[in-house]
């Protein structure tokens, strides 16, 4: 695991870590990445419980995550995107020092992952806001209800077909693919369900 212990290396895994995560933030889906981001992210923390680093900079990190948050749950305005991103490019550029506590990590590969980053979750952000926008607040109801099919494995997240439409969903009991699934709720672009009973299907 010396690898880990190269910053260039670390930054890296840090970065694309948040970025995977906040991918799964704005588009839940089968939890593969999910999966990613978290593998990313704990060999990320096993590089800075081994570098030294700004604590200030982890903090700023951190609280990052925070108008990410707040950009696709609450608010929906862009500029805490721009803020979250904000927060991931300095944050990850300066967390990790060298022993004179300058910059550890390469400029130039620095400035580069930052850029493709915040590229990256600017498009994905922007697109997951704009589609909630095109979906009008006066149909907010109208799907629930409704029955579709589970299009992946459904529990905390995952995939379905209603209305036309493929959605992220979540339930709180395990779905299997390929069921039918009813709507129950409605939070933005992510669709609440549950199962529909085997006696439902038989009544029709």
């Amino acid at each position: 695991m010396n690898f880990l212990t190269d910053p260039n290396i670390a930054f890296v895994l840090l970065v694309s870590g948040f970025v995977l995560a906040t991918l799964a933030l704005f588009a839940p889906g089968t939890g593969l990445v999910e999966l990613g981001a978290l593998f990313a992210l704990a060999l990320a923390a096993y590089s800075l419980a081994s570098l030294p680093i700004n604590v200030w900079a982890l903090v700023i990190l951190i609280l990052g995550v925070i108008p990410f948050v707040l950009a696709m749950r609450k608010t929906r305005h862009w500029v805490f995107l721009l803020i979250g991103i904000a927060a991931l490019v300095v944050g990850s550029i300066f967390v990790f020092r060298n022993p004179e506590g300058g910059l550890a990590v390469n400029p130039l590969l620095a400035g580069i992952v930052s850029l493709v980053a915040a590229a990256f979750l600017w498009l994905i952000g922007r697109k997951s806001l704009e589609a909630i926008g095109l979906k009008p607040v006066g149909n907010r109801e109208a799907i629930i209800g409704k029955r579709g099919e589970a299009r992946t494995d459904i529990y905390l997240e995952g995939t379905v077909y209603v209305g036309g439409e493929e959605w992220s969903a979540r339930s709180r009991t395990r779905i299997p693919i390929g069921s039918l699934v009813r709507v129950v709720s409605r939070d933005g672009l992510i669709l609440d369900v549950e199962p529909v009973s085997p006696e439902e299907l038989a009544a029709g």
